[in-house]
């Protein structure tokens, strides 16, 4: 009778073991996999400029995305597609991109963003040059928002720098420097508060300090 019991009980938790495990799979793994799978789809679109693996192509001005956070890459698209970004006549990398973006459905944004998020970023390293302490000198005013290690401040907008390529940096700080960026706090609070940091960095040699410096990090 007590083997009959304890059969019956060890049966009961092997059917409660698998029907955890297909729980698992059916609302974890496979909506998962599916979507990692839609956001590949929708990446193909992007992948014509910024390649298969999001590593981008400075000789036509797109910049390495592979390994930025989801949440940045999303803010990004909804802003190309809103016209907050690419709008401007003297951005012309940025007028190329806004098209793309209203191409994307909401749900498309969505997905492509954690594929995005999921590429591993490019191993090359630049050859940088620079004065490193006065980068680290002039680096404390980003640091505020971007981190010490430049790693990004979620909470207030600010992207991780360490994966961008310097040429791409160097072409950001000066599109905010001259308001191609950053010119509407209502519609681009990140970006009005970013204009003036930039602002800061005095001269091409700044500019490229900081961008020694944060590519040392």
């Amino acid at each position: 009778m007590k083997q009959a019991v304890l059969t019956k009980k060890v049966k009961h938790l092997e059917t409660t073991e698998i029907s955890v495990k297909l729980f698992i799979f059916l609302f974890v793994f496979l909506p998962f996999s599916l979507w990692a799978h839609q956001g590949q789809q929708v990446f193909k679109l992007c992948a014509a400029c910024h390649g298969p693996h999001g590593e981008g192509k400075p000789d036509i001005e797109v910049p390495q995305i592979a390994g930025l956070p989801s949440w940045y890459v999303k803010k990004q698209l909804v802003k190309f597609k809103k016209g907050v970004r690419g709008k401007h006549p003297q951005d012309i990398a940025g007028m190329r991109m806004a098209p793309m973006a209203r191409t994307l459905k909401d749900k498309d944004i969505e997905v492509v963003a954690e594929y995005v998020a999921s590429l591993k970023p490019s191993s090359h390293k630049e050859e940088v040059s620079g004065d490193k302490a006065n980068g680290q000198a002039k680096f404390a005013t980003c640091m505020a928002c971007h981190g010490p290690k430049a790693q990004g401040n979620q909470a207030i907008g600010a992207p991780p720098l360490v994966h961008l390529d310097a040429w791409y940096i160097k072409k950001q700080i000066k599109n905010f420097q001259k308001g191609i960026r950053g010119r509407d706090a209502s519609k681009d609070p990140e970006g009005a508060q970013m204009a003036p940091m930039a602002a800061t960095l005095s001269g091409d040699k700044d500019i490229q300090d900081v961008i020694f410096y944060i590519k040392s990090l």
